[in-house]
């Protein structure tokens, strides 16, 4: 590692520290109902929202409604995206002529298993893509539908967290808020702001964002090239402060026209972290101890420092296969060492380290290098990552209410060890509260691995629909052994973690891959939602107990080092298996001269 290198990364998390506070206390200060710096401007608008769509800002929601009207939205949101991808054809703003059922030369069609897996992935905040966007979606579909489900699964996902941090902070109260309310407030105080900011700082610096039809330019060589242009600055804002992912283009953020500098690299991984790591501040806000907001705050900075530099060591020691040949010294001489595979020479390792542990610590998934380049132990971060279940900071809201379950299991079993009922910001965590908080941990990693498991070995009948490029699950591998075998699980980690990236090594435009990896992401977003708000509305009509001399500190050294603890003991002890076959056995087999 170079000290440039380690300067980035502490730049980028000083900048991160110093906006927490502010953007938290705003964020407390909005879900409160209390009176911001927005609300001359904005508050009227909220108010005619509330009116045309019949809210009663006041009433207030038990767990099960709340919750209903989460899936109520999210139902409605995936059928109307579905529409819109079949539809294209024959809906306007479409200048390159994408239809939905059938493609042009060059394009991808929007088959009805292609057009299931783009609407769950961007309803559910995952927005794993299996088509080129820039080839595939008109303008239309990427505005009024992707960028759309962009605000509105995030703010869903904000909306979520604070009815959860509701639960903790409430006693002897039946209500967790009313979602309608929140959803409108995370999108109209927060996003939308943040997004305008964003995008316009993203056009200064280059990035494009027009409606023209794509340009055919003649290269120096004399040959000719088509440039894709479109709405790309809009969408990349909210990609990234919701913590989305996907990308107008296929490259995604190491495309020019998406990421053009340095400055707009170190932007956007700022944009990733900005929402959920304030929201640990809101936590502490709303509970009354911002101790509390802290210490999760700084069991997410321990695990995000481990991974960034593990990573970062592991790309910049390289491939010792071409250091034995001779050929690595020669070929990296302005970096001797380092593995530049897949990465984009205006960012280097550093900040390519950087930007893959900070899109799978969050659920984001957009990417600027290539993870299937990674040597096999760098490669094994990001995916780590995933099955940590995002925690680390993670999706805008997810992360947080994803880190509050492992600390209900960090309590519990801090209980066991002294033999005392377990307790956690005054609220006994008894049985329920346990049972909900495993069967979301359990939902999501029965997905990954049971699926994953499935495809590795299931052969498919050589029949007409699924033959060729629809062959079996390992038919659309581009690595074989253990690097192949990581290509799958990382294809549903990323699923059903909702995070969206790929290992750029699996061609999953397949029916098998559409349909099985959808399925993954509604079980990664619903049946972690669903417990958790369970979980939640429990917790609220419990009254607080005292403090007393037996009670476990939860704001300070001991539980931070247990709650990061728990975070990868669980993790490691359920998917070690997994990981043993794929990353860590190609790293061993790497030494031996071996690659894949």
């Amino acid at each position: 590692m170079t000290t440039l290198g380690v300067l980035q990364i502490l730049v980028f998390f000083a900048v991160i520290l110093a906006v927490t506070k502010p953007l938290g206390a705003f964020m407390t200060r909005l879900f409160a109902g209390e009176r911001t710096f927005l609300h001359p401007l904005l508050r009227p608008v909220e108010r005619l929202i509330y009116v045309l769509g019949g809210v009663d800002e006041k009433e207030e929601q038990r767990w099960t409604k709340y919750t209903a009207s989460l899936l109520s939205f999210s139902l409605f949101s995936f059928v109307v995206l579905y529409l819109l991808q079949r539809l294209q054809g024959v809906l306007p703003v479409n200048p390159q002529g994408f239809s939905g059922a059938h493609a042009p030369s060059g394009a991808t069609a929007m088959t009805p298993d292609l057009a299931f897996n783009t609407a769950v992935s961007f309803v559910t905040n995952t927005n794993w893509q299996s088509y080129v966007g820039e080839t595939t979606l008109s303008y239309l579909v990427q505005m009024a539908g992707l960028t759309v489900q962009n605000f509105a699964s995030a703010a869903a996902g904000i909306a979520i967290a604070v009815a959860v941090i509701r639960g903790f902070a409430r006693q002897q109260a039946s209500s967790l808020g009313n979602f309608w309310v929140d959803l409108v407030r995370g999108t109209l105080y927060l996003l939308l702001p943040l997004s305008l900011v964003g995008a316009l700082f993203l056009c200064s610096q280059g990035v494009i964002q027009n409606l023209s039809p794509y340009t055919q330019v003649t290269t120096v060589e004399g040959k000719t090239q088509v440039l894709a242009q479109g709405p790309v600055a809009s969408q990349e804002a909210i990609k990234m402060i919701g913590t989305n992912g996907g990308g107008f283009f296929n490259a995604n953020s190491a495309h020019p026209f998406e990421n053009p500098t340095p400055l707009t690299n170190f932007v956007q991984m700022l944009m990733i972290f900005i929402i959920p790591a304030g929201l640990t501040y809101t936590f502490g806000r709303m509970v009354g101890d911002t101790r509390q907001g802290w210490a999760l705050f700084a069991a997410m900075s321990l695990l995000f420092f481990a991974g960034v530099f593990a990573l970062y060591a592991s790309e910049q020691a390289g491939n010792p296969i071409l250091a034995k040949m001779g050929i690595q010294t020669a070929a990296t001489a302005n970096q001797p060492g380092g593995n530049m595979e897949g990465k984009e020479v205006r960012f280097g390792i550093a900040a390519t380290a950087l930007f893959a542990t900070i899109t799978t610590d969050a659920s984001c998934g957009a990417v600027n290098g290539m993870h299937d380049s990674f040597t096999p132990l760098g490669g094994l971060v990001p995916l780590f990552n995933l099955h940590l279940g995002e925690v680390i900071f993670g999706g805008v809201g997810a992360g947080l209410y994803g880190m509050l379950l492992f600390a209900i299991v960090a309590v519990f079993i801090a209980g066991l060890m002294v033999g005392r009922t377990p307790e956690y910001l005054g609220k006994k965590i008894e049985s329920k509260e346990v049972k909900m908080a495993m069967l979301a941990m359990l939902a999501t990693s029965a997905a990954i691995l049971l699926f994953s498991g499935i495809t590795a070995v299931i052969q498919f009948p050589k029949d007409a629909y699924w033959n060729g490029s629809y062959g079996p699950g390992v038919g659309n591998l581009n690595n074989s052994g253990p690097h192949g075998l990581a290509e799958i699980l990382y294809a549903y980690s990323s699923g059903a973690a909702n995070n969206g990236s790929a290992f750029a090594g699996i061609s999953a435009n397949t029916p098998w891959y559409n349909l099985t990896i959808g399925l993954a992401m509604l079980v990664g977003r619903f049946l972690m939602i669903i417990p958790l708000m369970a979980a939640a509305g429990s917790l609220a009509a419990k009254k607080r107990v005292p403090v007393t001399s037996g009670t476990f500190p939860t704001h300070g050294p001991l539980f931070v080092g247990l709650l990061a603890g728990t975070v990868v003991i669980v993790g490691a002890l359920t998917f070690f298996p997994a990981l043993s076959l794929t990353p860590i056995v190609e790293h061993f087999l790497m030494q031996q001269g071996r690659l894949f």
